[in-house]
């Protein structure tokens, strides 16, 4: 993962292979253009889902290491490149001389040591990996759907790929996994009920152009443009399509001019009229805009989600621990806000790699499902109200969220005193408070023209109090 140091978001979009493949039936065929890709429209779906969980799994994994900087991820800082934090970036920065993964790698593997020697070791734990139990996982921290990392811009592909890649430096046994991870996966978290997508890294191969990125703007020299990349990408994601009908396409950084970008999109479209494709392909085109460790401050009427990790890594780093993992709390807080304004969000974890999900993550994702269990009606299939923010008149940070005719009121923290007088919104007569987690009603009076609701006094749950108010927004 990363973004142009210009930008803060990244614009592009998706499309999908032409060659061999049939549209849905009964829905209109896409075209190669932004008129015709335009015309799709947001799956309710994705709309609903609110939450995904992503995965960056792969060679980067067995090294497993980033310095601990730039925790605010201010992706333009002079020396970020040289001290990335993204551990999935290790394969670059190990080659910038003086930077601390170039150290660490010479300390822990030697100077001679490729990075795609690391592939041997990384097949060989994944045999131990089991997808299962990652789908369970994922579905009981309430995740709707999942995004893996199938190619990263090393070049190392998560499924067994039939296009050939013409760098003759990397051993044909050194290119992909051993493993199907990709199909394994999508066949588990399908079986849990959720959605599948599958991250590309379209913008960097490493293999075609190998950089490393040093300075700024490397960003846009090291991206591969040739015809050989372009044919090769277009390739690869044709038989993601085909072989794996992903319900989210996600693209990364760019995509090679050369590879036909609006093609890919409208076969895409073609064969899964109800996926979704993110803002990071290039062109003007995309379902959702993809901020990258940021939020919004206000309700978009695009829709949006924020990509992020636990810790301040996408791939695994065996140097974060509690300290620089987003705190229960907090973690909760960033949903709802989220949701709040109209997002999704997509919520990393770097797996060891032998597959297992380190504990300080395993505990961040059991207080969420375990939050969402009680909470998630004022989180799925919710839309933005008619404002996210708000305060009560005892200082409680608030968002709303309403589906149908019910508005929900999301207190983050602990509320401040037994009452919460909800600024700008009126007592109704019939309307009904509860809490959620408590089917108790709740005594509420008008105070100032605003509906002031006594709260119970043990509060069921941790971190988050949701009241809902039936029928106010009717």
């Amino acid at each position: 993962m990363i973004r142009r140091v210009e930008f803060f978001l990244i614009l592009a979009g998706l499309l999908m292979p032409s060659g061999g493949v049939c549209s849905a039936q009964g829905h209109a065929m896409y075209e190669a253009t932004l008129a015709s890709l335009d015309t799709h429209p947001l799956p309710q779906w994705y709309a609903n889902a609110k939450l995904g969980i992503f995965v960056h799994w792969g060679l980067y994994s067995v090294p497993g290491w980033a310095p601990l900087s730039h925790p605010e991820h201010d992706f333009a800082n002079v020396d970020y490149i040289k001290n990335n934090p993204y551990a999935e970036w290790y394969l670059n920065v190990m080659r910038i001389p003086g930077s601390p993964t170039w150290a660490y790698h010479r300390e822990h593997y030697g100077a001679n040591f490729s990075y795609y020697d690391f592939a041997p070791i990384f097949n060989r734990e994944s045999k131990k990996w089991n997808p299962q139990e990652w789908a369970m996982i994922f579905r009981d921290a309430g995740a709707r759907y999942v995004v893996l990392t199938t190619k990263h811009h090393d070049g190392f592909t998560l499924w067994p790929s039939t296009t050939v890649n013409p760098n003759p430096s990397i051993p044909q046994n050194e290119r992909h996994a051993e493993r199907d991870i990709v199909g394994e996966l999508t066949a588990a978290v399908r079986k849990e009920g959720m959605k599948m997508g599958l991250y590309y890294s379209g913008g960097y191969d490493w293999t075609f152009n190998s950089g490393p990125i040093e300075t700024p703007a490397d960003y846009e020299r090291v991206k591969p443009e040739t015809l050989a990349y372009g044919d090769y990408a277009f390739a690869q994601i044709h038989e993601l399509i085909n072989r794996y009908h992903p319900a989210v396409l996600w693209n990364d950084i760019d995509w090679p001019k050369t590879g036909r970008p609006m093609q890919v999109e409208a076969d895409y479209y073609n064969a899964v009229p109800d996926g979704v494709v993110d803002d990071r392909f290039g062109i003007k085109h995309a379902d959702f805009i993809s901020p990258e460790y940021q939020n919004l401050d206000k309700i978009s009427a695009k829709k949006w989600e924020e990509c992020r990790g636990l810790g301040r890594s996408f791939g695994y780093n065996r140097a974060e621990g509690e300290s620089e993992t987003i705190a229960p709390a907090d973690l909760i807080a960033l949903l709802v806000d989220v949701v709040s304004k109209n997002g999704n969000l997509l919520l990393d974890v770097g797996p060891e790699d032998d597959g297992t999900i380190p504990p300080v993550q395993m505990e961040r994702l059991r207080a969420l499902g375990t939050w969402l269990k009680q909470n998630g009606e004022a989180i799925y299939d919710t839309v933005p109200w008619e404002r996210a923010v708000s305060k009560t008149a005892e200082g409680d940070d608030l968002r709303f969220t309403r589906n149908g005719n019910d508005l929900y009121a999301t207190i983050l923290g602990t509320p401040k005193a037994r009452t919460a007088t909800i600024e700008g919104v009126a007592a109704r007569p019939g309307m009904q408070v509860t809490m959620l987690g408590d089917a108790t009603p709740l005594a509420t009076k008008a105070v100032d023209g605003n509906l002031q609701v006594t709260l119970p006094e043990h509060l069921p749950g941790n971190y988050a109090y949701v009241l809902k108010l039936t029928g106010h927004a009717q």
